[in-house]
C-alpha cells in the first residue's frame, strides 16, 4: 500500500474526517478556486450537470453552483466531509466514495470541478481520473482543475496538524496530461495563497481550464 492510498494511515479518507469543518475555516475561498467557479458560472447553460471532485464541505463550490441553478453532484471519499456537505447545501447531492472506483455514463456531464482531489494519489491514477474525466464530460463539456503544482511523489509534509504524503506534478506535466486525456486547454492561471491558519505555509495554486471537443 502506498502513501497516496487512502485506506492507509495518514490517507484521505481518514485525514478528511478528521479535519472536518477546520478545512473550510483554515482554507475559505482560494482565488483561484472563486475564479474557477466564477467562470463555470458565466459559460454554463442554465441547469447544467456538475460533478464536483473531492467535494468537501460544499462550499464554495457546490453551495455556488447549485445557487446559481446548476444540478451538483459531489463526491468525497470523506464520509465526515459528505455529512456535513449535505447539511450546508442541501440543494446539492453528494456521494461518499473513491473517484477512482465510481462510475459514471459516458458523456453525462456538462462540467467536472477537481480543486484538489489528486494531491494524495498516485500519478497513475491522476492519470486514469483524467481519462475517466474527459469520458464524462458531454462534448464542449469543462473541466476546472485547481491544484498545488510541484514535481513531488509521495512526500511527507504537514497539514493543519496532520503528517501526510503527497504527489503532484509540475505545471508543465500536468498540462501534458490534461491534454493527453483528450481535452483542449483553454487558459491557465497561478498565484500564491496563504491558509488562514496559524503556521500554514503559503502554496501555489495553478488553474487548469479545459475543455472537451465537440
Amino acid at each position: 500500500m502506498t502513501g497516496t492510498d487512502p485506506a492507509r494511515k495518514g490517507g484521505a479518507a481518514e485525514l478528511f474526517d478528521a479535519i472536518g469543518a477546520g478545512y473550510e475555516e483554515a482554507f475559505g475561498r482560494p482565488p483561484m478556486v472563486n475564479a474557477a467557479v466564477r467562470d463555470l458560472i458565466e459559460v454554463l447553460p442554465p441547469g447544467s450537470r456538475v460533478l464536483d471532485l473531492g467535494s468537501g464541505t460544499g462550499r464554495p463550490v457546490a453551495a455556488d453552483l447549485a445557487a446559481a441553478g446548476h444540478r451538483v453532484t459531489g463526491l468525497d471519499v470523506s464520509a465526515e466531509m459528505v455529512r456535513i456537505a449535505r447539511e450546508q447545501v442541501p440543494d446539492a447531492d453528494f456521494v461518499h466514495t473513491d473517484l477512482r472506483q465510481w462510475h459514471s455514463e459516458p458523456s453525462s456531464w456538462d462540467a467536472v470541478c477537481a480543486f484538489f482531489p489528486f494531491l494524495q494519489m498516485p500519478r497513475a491514477d491522476t492519470e486514469a481520473a483524467l481519462a475517466d474525466i474527459a469520458g464524462w464530460l458531454a462534448p464542449g463539456g469543462r473541466l476546472a482543475l485547481v491544484t498545488v503544482p510541484s514535481d513531488v511523489e509521495d512526500v511527507p509534509v504537514e497539514f493543519l496538524g496532520h503528517r501526510i504524503h503527497v504527489t503532484s506534478f509540475s505545471a508543465g506535466a500536468l498540462l501534458e496530461r490534461v491534454r493527453a486525456a483528450g481535452l483542449v486547454v483553454t487558459e491557465t492561471r497561478s498565484e500564491t495563497f496563504a491558509p488562514d491558519q496559524p503556521g500554514a505555509e503559503a502554496e501555489e495554486h495553478l488553474l487548469i481550464s479545459a475543455r472537451k471537443p465537440g
